[in-house]
Parts: C-alpha cells; structure tokens; sequence
C-alpha cells in the first residue's frame, strides 16, 4: 500500500459489513464570525481485510483507491482497542 494519501484518526461506530467498517472522524475549527469553536463529526466507510477491530476501537484510516461505491478509505492501524 503506497504512503501517500491523508490518514485520519476517528472511532469505529460499525462493524456491521463484511470487512467493511464505520469511522467516524471528529474535527473541531473556530467559527469565523461567532469565533466560536464547532466540532463536526463525519462519518467514513473504511476497508478492514482481517475484520480485526471492534466498535469503540480508535484507528488510523487512510485514503486509497475506490473499493466500492462509497468506500475509499483503509484501515491502516488501530491506535487504542476498546478493552484496554
């Protein structure tokens, strides 16, 4: 898998599809005119080939070629298991 590619760091909300799992990504910016902070949440379909991570798993997601009609992200690391 090559390097390049932005990566993400989000929560796996679903593990519902068959090596194919749920991120969802959580950004905070300054509102320009309220100059007040926004936190949005995104959520991003990612590939997981060993099916190796769970719900509530923190992990590290990075762009890629298209897998399917809306996935185009992979699972690349999980930086934090949930029972731990």
């Amino acid at each position: 898998m090559p390097a390049n590619g932005r990566t993400l760091d989000g929560t796996v909300v679903s593990t519902k599809m068959q090596k194919t799992v749920v991120v969802s990504v959580e950004q905070s910016r300054r509102h320009p005119l309220y100059d007040k902070i926004v936190r949005t949440n995104k959520k991003y379909l990612a590939h997981d080939e060993s099916e190796a991570v769970q719900e509530g798993d923190v992990v590290r997601i990075r762009e890629s070629r298209p897998l399917s009609a809306r996935k185009r992200w992979r699972v690349v690391e999980v930086l934090r298991r949930v029972n731990d």
